[in-house]
């Protein structure tokens, strides 16, 4: 196994089916656990996440999480990451609380790029200025304000806004009472985002505790992935940032809840405008805990299951709800992101006397299905569709890289011996496709979904009103503390607003401004030379971060399994080409010779256009199966696709001058499909 200085490797291992190579390490002064990810991918991707279990609902995990990106002791602007993006490549840039973990990625496939958003993240998650300044803390989190004091007294802040929006929403509310539920005894029973009736008794100290306690390398959890450097990127992380503290023994575990011995029922309201009716607005749900998130085969096995029952054309259960008049939209979800993953069903759209007939569908139709079977049809189709995805890291938009580590954190999480188990998972879909023809999805029904009293029934009713209801009851409550405070607190509360607005209509110095790193011309244009093919049609506008272009070292041939020779139109082209044709020779007349070249610009438009969207095929068709000789390359920001250069490239718009462009002088060369390029 290799060594790093200053880190302990615990494991090393081929990772076959992610092209990776995996390294645990442990930093050896903090503890701190670091995954590493080696692999010829140009999209890198980095985290540092920490585990934060909430141990009240007044959001710290959410606060903690936006302040902390409102500057830090190297990088003193009020919001540097938008001072970053302003000369970033970035593929992915952001923040995210969960229940129980606070993480923060970064991608590029830019190497300065890539080390200046590390950079960036390590000082403000260790070193943010909130330390420094109380008002970070007023104004992401929670604050008093009145600008005289003849004023009504309100609460303001960013976060606190933002889950006053989270509460009103029937979905949010639903998924939030679920999970608060079903763990009563652990951090789950808690808000992570924050509650907007508790978020006031947060205090700047315990906000402050909350950072100490849970923001040391000691309980961090650190991942790297693609191609770099990893002995530089350790020894950047070991220097700049993880040696500067000590060892901390940080009590941040995840509890296990004790199962029940009976379901338990819930209900609660929501709210709705005066204009909507509260007939057939009525949300019916059960939940029941499904075992572990560290069990790998379960892991799959209910996102399966979970497709099969109410996501497969014809789904029996949903459609045996649906048949009962039981609400009109019906789905389920498996929530298998926390230690003890859970399985919900949902009635959308329903009315609270259709409660009863809701459980009694549900038992029947799983007791039905127990019995007699599920269609192995629709358990070989979800198998497939989830392995499919797997191999081929189809998630969208986003970096593969990104998703691969924090589907690890599923395990990594509550077990530093097993961060592995759910992107290793050839081997555990190949033991489900021979359990179908075993009873082994029916009786994970009878296991988990029947004979399971650790569950709770949530029902969501609306009420009209509540909102207005709520405003009072805050405006109240505010007015009759209001009348507690003498003169002079309440002159310190306008004062405050005043400071806060004053701070927050401040601009950054140029001084601050000088600290964000920024990436020069000669950073950006580090490329190899190679032969360039387009994705988009010349003159086409792209949006950031989609695919504009690929590099080859060799010329790829375009004439086998799509590409330009082997496009063939479809009946709707040849018809417009036909049209086309047929239009211009009836009307055709000597001397309009622009009808000629109308022709040709038609003509020539629509086999472009196919042989642009058969080039495409093919370009993403290579790049999909990881060939190592061709590199996609996005776009940093939304434009227009030039298939040409004109030797102005480095060369400021603020400095370009009429005589660059005038007809006389400016000569644009065309840069063709599959010809050489140079770096730069």
């Amino acid at each position: 196994m290799r060594n790093y200085k200053g880190y302990e490797t615990v494991e090393e291992r081929e990772i076959a089916e992610l092209n990776s190579k995996g390294t645990v390490l442990r930093h050896e002064k903090t503890g701190a656990r670091v995954i590493l990810m080696e692999n010829d991918e140009e999209n890198k991707v980095f985290y540092i996440g920490f585990r934060t279990p909430p141990v009240d609902s007044t959001g710290s995990p959410h606060i903690v999480e936006h302040t902390v990106l409102c500057g830090s002791e190297r990088f003193p602007v009020k919001d540097p990451f938008i001072e970053l993006a302003k000369g970033s490549l970035n593929t992915f840039l952001n923040a995210m609380t969960y229940p129980d973990k606070t993480v923060y990625p970064v991608a590029s496939c830019n190497d300065k790029d890539f080390q200046n958003l590390m950079h960036v993240y390590l000082d403000a998650v260790f070193y943010p200025n909130i330390y420094k300044e109380e008002k970070i803390f007023r104004q992401e989190g929670w604050h008093y304000e009145m600008e005289s004091p003849e004023d009504e007294l309100t609460l303001n802040g960013v976060v606190y806004n933002e889950m006053k929006g989270a509460f009103s929403s029937p979905d949010d509310v639903l998924e939030r009472e679920i999970l608060n539920s079903l763990f009563p005894d652990t951090a789950y029973s808690f808000e992570s985002g924050g509650d907007p009736e508790v978020i006031p008794e947060l205090t700047y100290e315990k906000f402050l505790d909350f950072h100490r306690r849970y923001y040391h390398p000691s309980n961090s959890y650190i991942y790297l992935y693609g191609n770099m450097d990893m002995a530089e990127k350790l020894d950047f992380l070991d220097r700049e940032y993880l040696s500067k503290f000590d060892h901390l023994a940080v009590e941040s575990g995840i509890g296990r809840q004790k199962p029940f011995e009976q379901v338990k029922e819930i209900r609660k309201n929501y709210p709705i405008s005066e204009g909507e009716s509260e007939e057939g607005n009525t949300y019916l749900s059960i939940s029941k805990v499904v075992g572990s998130s560290l069990d790998a085969e379960l892991y799959i096995a209910f996102q399966i299951l979970d497709y099969a029952l109410c996501s497969a054309p014809g789904a029996p259960l949903k459609q045996a709800l649906i048949e009962a008049g039981i609400g009109t939209d019906v789905y389920s979800i498996f929530d298998e992101g926390i230690r003890q993953t859970y399985f919900s069903v949902i009635a959308k759209n329903a009315d609270l006397q259709q409660k009863q007939e809701f459980l009694n569908t549900y038992r029947r139709e799983l007791e039905k299905l127990a019995k007699k079977g599920l269609d192995k049809k629709s358990l070989y189709a979800g198998l497939n569709y989830f392995e499919f995805k797997h191999r081929e890291a189809d998630f969208g938009s986003y970096p593969k890289g990104l998703m691969y580590g924090l589907q690890m954190l599923d395990s990594w999480l509550y077990d530093d011996n097993k961060p592995f188990i759910h992107v290793e998972a050839n081997e555990t879909y190949a033991v489900l496709k021979k359990k179908i023809e075993e009873g082994y999805f029916e009786e994970l029904i009878r296991k988990y979904l029947l004979d399971n009293e650790h569950g709770c029934i949530v029902v969501l009713t609306p009420e009209k009103g509540l909102t207005a209801k709520r405003d009072k009851a805050l405006a109240d409550k505010l007015q009759a503390y209001k009348e507690t405070l003498s003169a002079k607190e309440i002159e310190r509360i306008v004062e405050e607003t005043k400071a806060l607005k004053a701070y927050q209509e401040e601009g950054d110095t140029p001084e601050a401004l000088s600290c964000i790193p920024h990436l020069t011309r000669e950073d950006i244009r580090k490329e190899a030379e190679g032969y360039v093919n387009y994705f988009a049609p010349e003159g086409s506008k792209v949006g950031a971060k989609t695919y504009v272009y690929s590099l080859s070292s060799q010329k790829l041939d375009f004439s086998s399994g799509g590409g330009d020779a082997s496009a063939e139109l479809s009946p709707e082209e040849e018809e417009t080409l036909l049209i086309r044709m047929q239009d211009f020779a009836e009307n055709f007349q000597d001397g309009r010779f622009s009808d000629v070249y109308s022709l040709k610009n038609n003509l020539d438009f629509i086999l472009e256009n196919r042989s642009n969207q058969s080039r495409q095929t093919r370009l993403k068709e290579l790049l999909s199966s990881d060939q190592k000789d061709v590199k996609g390359y996005r776009a940093g920001e939304p434009g227009v696709v030039i298939y040409s250069t004109d030797g102005y490239e480095n060369i400021a718009a603020s400095d370009v001058t009429c005589e660059m462009i005038s007809n006389r002088k400016y000569e644009p060369s065309d840069v063709e499909n599959n010809s050489m390029v140079k770096p730069g």
